[in-house]
């Protein structure tokens, strides 16, 4: 098994609010068949019976995701339908759910769809939520979302997927999914410029990598990432230390990290804290 599937498949990473979500939900995620590993960091399974509608928030990864839906599943009040979605860049993600519905998605490592299409950027589908067939080729969406177990919609997924499997692997979606991993782990990633000449690439050839395979820019993706561990350290410590986590993160003080917190996710950090305690 991938090793780096470990932690995602624990991670709450992203939500807002987690608590209150996984009160409402059935999460669950699981690694695909070994042949999609190097693409598909997991597959992500969502179930919900809800006596009223509730909106869930997310502060979106720099990655793409296929996701089969059912809204009224077993109500027969509505068909099962898929969507493609690329890198929600511009804020929050907020999806309201009601009822009883449940969503299977496909969680691509970023840097890694590009050779699924090879002849697009994957900046083309930034901010974008399309047809799932507008991507990628029709299938019976019911028979992905329709099992009752999560081994049945694995398989079924790992059905839909392995057959679209690149011909050969394209040594520029490993550098970018190489460099995001990077950036995520690595909280002395702070700058472009620094972590182009690390890397032995000008400023312009990582920014036209990124561009093409992850969808948004690597300062993009430092500072998400920056606010995913914000937000974990918002939801899950008491007292946080904030000019000491800014400084930790790299910003400059403590008023940047509130401004691009207070900007991405609504509110500033000591208010969330407040109302995620």
């Amino acid at each position: 098994m991938d090793p780096d599937l470990s932690a995602p498949r624990r991670d709450t990473r992203g939500i807002v609010d987690p608590s209150a979500l996984l009160t409402r939900v059935r999460l669950r995620r699981h690694a695909p068949a070994e042949a999609l590993r190097p693409y598909v960091e997991n597959y992500w399974f969502i179930d919900w019976d809800l006596p009223a509608p509730y909106a869930s928030h997310i502060v979106p990864h720099p990655s793409v995701n296929l996701t089969f839906q059912w809204d009224s599943a077993d109500s027969g009040e509505s068909e099962p339908y898929g969507e493609f979605t690329g890198v929600y860049a511009p804020g929050l993600y907020t999806r309201k759910i009601g009822g009883r519905g449940r969503v299977c998605g496909a969680k691509f490592w970023p840097g890694a769809f590009r050779p699924f299409v090879p002849d697009v950027p994957v900046a083309d589908w930034t901010g974008r939520i399309l047809p799932y067939e507008d991507v990628f080729p029709a299938t019976d969406v019911t028979a992905v979302v329709s099992p009752a177990d999560d081994d049945g919609r694995i398989a079924a997924l790992d059905a839909y997927l392995l057959p679209l499997l690149p011909a050969a692997p394209d040594p520029q979606a490993g550098l970018a999914r190489r460099l995001v991993a990077r950036i995520r782990a690595d909280r002395e990633v702070r700058r472009v410029a620094d972590l182009a000449h690390t890397e032995h690439l000008t400023t312009r050839s990582l920014q036209r990598l990124f561009s093409g395979y992850v969808g948004v820019s690597p300062k993009w993706c430092i500072l998400r990432y920056r606010i995913h561990e914000a937000l974990e350290a918002a939801a899950t410590r008491d007292d946080v230390d904030w000019a000491a986590l800014a400084a930790d993160l790299g910003y400059a003080d403590q008023a940047h990290l509130v401004r691009d917190f207070t900007a991405t996710v609504g509110v500033p950090p000591t208010s969330y804290a407040g109302e995620s305690g």
